[in-house]
């Protein structure tokens, strides 16, 4: 598994999941959006851990400059 994001990227992706957090704890979402927002806060957490976006990989994205 080759990393393809750049620090920047996993920065923006780890600030949008605490963001979603701060918001669940406020009680500011709930529900559905909850549900959404904490699947994809979940994945962006999980993916900028091991700097690897399977997604990225599909379409071919590599944010790390050479």
């Amino acid at each position: 598994m080759e990393k393809n994001m750049s620090m920047g990227d996993r920065g923006i992706r780890n600030i949008f999941a605490v963001i979603v957090v701060v918001l669940f704890y406020m009680e500011i979402i709930s529900g559905t959006l909850l549900i959404v927002l904490g699947a994809t806060a979940f994945y962006f957490a999980l993916t900028s851990m091991v700097a690897f976006c399977p997604i990225y990989y599909l379409f071919k994205i590599n944010t790390i400059k050479k």
